[in-house]
């Protein structure tokens, strides 16, 4: 049980280590690899048939605005990759920080993947979910971790019962 996660940038680094942490969580071995898909793209391919050698079979890769990464990726493997648009944050001319479009724009990006060539989406700088993703496909193989997954799915259920999930007065 191995996943792989890409992200272009060490910038995006503290979102995307809510990626590991799920992972982490649940057992799953993972390696972070930060490649552009623009200023590395030679050694991103290399680096996917090195983890398809390696035995990996999740990949989730993050990206802000253009965020071509997750589709690049998905072009030079048929293992499932996970797109995770991410918010890029910049500092104008002026030392002004600007959030752009908010990640809407990365997240456009990746949902809007040509036919054949999908990529399973989530939401903005949400890393975390990716790796519940990744979690998700990998115990349609592995039993002992759809075990985990199913205990931890109870224990959700349970903590929403205790919270007042079943109604609450205002």
């Amino acid at each position: 049980m191995k996943v792989a996660i890409f992200f272009g940038s060490a910038s995006d680094t503290d979102t995307m280590k809510k990626a590991s942490s799920v992972l982490k969580e649940f057992g799953v071995k993972y390696k972070a690899f930060i490649l552009s898909a623009h200023r590395s793209a030679e050694l991103l391919r290399q680096t996917i048939t090195q983890i398809e050698n390696e035995g990996f079979e999740v990949i989730i890769a993050g990206a802000g605005l253009a965020a071509h990464l997750p589709g690049v990726i998905a072009s030079m493997t048929v293992l499932p990759v996970v797109g995770v648009p991410l918010e890029c944050l910049s500092i104008d001319a002026k030392g002004r920080t600007s959030n752009g479009l908010a990640g809407v724009d990365a997240l456009y990006s990746i949902v809007q993947m040509p036919k054949q060539i999908p990529v399973a989406t989530v939401g903005i700088n949400n890393a975390a979910n990716a790796a519940y993703l990744a979690v998700e496909i990998l115990a349609i193989k592995y039993s002992e971790l759809k075990e985990k997954l199913i205990s931890f799915r109870k224990k959700l259920a349970e903590e929403a019962k205790s919270n007042g999930g079943l109604g609450v007065e205002l």
